[in-house]
């Protein structure tokens, strides 16, 4: 799983992982997925590590990318 370094001030992360571009953005105290580059509409996180931990695993379930 990727490390995550938010800062209290930062509502945004972003990283690439395994080849997938995986985000996650607070927004009124919810963070919210988006795998590469696609919002995750269904899907609501109290914290940014438990949003990035759910988009590694969805990761993890696809076929791996040639980066």
């Amino acid at each position: 799983m990727p490390r995550i370094e938010i800062m209290p001030d930062n509502d945004f992360w972003a990283d690439v992982y395994r080849g997938h571009h995986i985000a996650v953005f607070n927004h009124h105290g919810r963070w919210h997925a988006y795998l590469d580059h696609m919002f995750q509409p269904n899907v609501v996180f109290a914290s940014a590590e438990n949003a990035v931990r759910w988009l590694a695993q969805r990761v993890d379930l696809t076929r791996p990318r040639i980066a």
